[in-house]
């Protein structure tokens, strides 16, 4: 084991236990990365590392070196990633209101929406609570994840309320959702994971639900005993892991926590039932290794351990947390 690796907090039980770590990633020195805002994998486990500096997508080894970075100059602000099966890397930058797909090395291959050019939908700033209707592709998207058919499902989040589907080429298929509250409408569609069977999960965050659509759109079920999830990720078993964001940080003006002991932001692990498997964090201890200030993003590699972004700087009103260091990316490794 790597000596970075010892002495450090566990979290979790049984199969589900993790040795976590905040200090993982061997940044180069000469950086000021401001927060991380999302996480992903190729198929050698490179860890790609979408964060808000002037050198956006960072990629490291597994064991944390700095490998290489590209994007510099493209985004108006990351969002969220993905990488496909041939280690294609999905970039959607909200508030530049497109989705980018690159090769691993940083080619860029095409661009769905305009850049700077939001769509129609009544919306007058990032607040979700101003739009007014459903409009087409983008207002500040958020998320994208691609199927087992190759097709990509991208949420439309912060100004519009809407999953749209693309064809592999990035052509438009169709597209669900209105703003509300109700079966198939969403409060902040944020992410978005697609299971084994095609079945799409949707991290309805203000709402505080996930929601699951077949694939052509049609309600199934949703999943109600969350906290504002941000981002939905399945393993190999179709295991379920949400990263949720909780009543503690990131709250919109105006809005309140549903109770004064409302669970700050923690991770919960559920199975393909809807059983609860593990759930930790909470954020009583938020800038401490295994505990959470803001989740935003998640994502499991190979071996089955996994990766936290959390968008500190930005839940806090770019205020960094009155007490303590604050980490921005962990990594949390299984233990046998």
């Amino acid at each position: 084991m790597n000596s970075k690796m010892t002495d450090l907090p566990t979290v979790g039980s049984g199969r589900f236990r993790y040795q976590a770590n905040c200090n993982w990633a061997e940044w180069p020195p000469e950086w000021d990365v401001l927060e991380v805002s999302a996480v992903a994998t190729d198929s050698q486990d490179r860890v790609f590392v979408f964060n808000r500096s002037d050198h956006p997508v960072a990629v490291f080894s597994p064991e944390g070196r700095f490998l290489f970075s590209w994007g510099e100059g493209v985004f108006t602000r990351p969002h969220g990633i993905w990488i496909d099966a041939q280690d294609r890397v999905y970039c959607t930058d909200d508030l530049g209101h497109t989705v980018r797909k690159f090769t691993s090395e940083g080619v860029l291959l095409w661009t769905l929406g305009t850049p700077g050019q939001p769509s129609d939908t009544g919306a007058t700033s990032i607040d979700y609570r101003t739009i007014l209707y459903a409009g087409p592709p983008f207002h500040f998207p958020t998320n994208l994840a691609v199927g087992p058919d190759a097709e990509l499902y991208i949420s439309d989040g912060y100004g519009n309320a809407r999953i749209h589907k693309y064809s592999p080429e990035g052509e438009l298929l169709f597209s669900w959702g209105t703003p509300g509250a109700e079966a198939g409408q969403f409060h902040v569609p944020h992410g978005v994971a697609v299971d084994s069977k095609g079945t799409v999960f949707v991290a309805d965050r203000e709402n505080s639900r996930l929601q699951l659509f077949d694939s052509d759109g049609k309600f199934l079920e949703e999943w109600t005993d969350l906290a504002r999830p941000c981002q939905v990720v399945l393993d190999k078993h179709d295991n379920v892991y949400v990263a949720e964001l909780g009543y503690k940080a990131g709250m919109w003006a105006g809005t309140s926590a549903p109770s004064p002991d409302a669970t700050g932001g923690r991770v919960s692990i559920y199975n393909r039932e809807h059983q609860l498997l593990e759930r930790f964090g909470g954020g009583e201890h938020p800038t401490e290794p295994g505990d959470f200030y803001a989740p935003h993003d998640i994502w499991l590699d190979s071996r089955g351990d996994f990766y936290l972004a959390e968008v500190v700087r930005s839940a806090a009103r770019h205020v960094r947390p009155a007490v303590g260091d604050y980490h921005t990316l962990q990594k949390f490794v299984r233990l046998a």
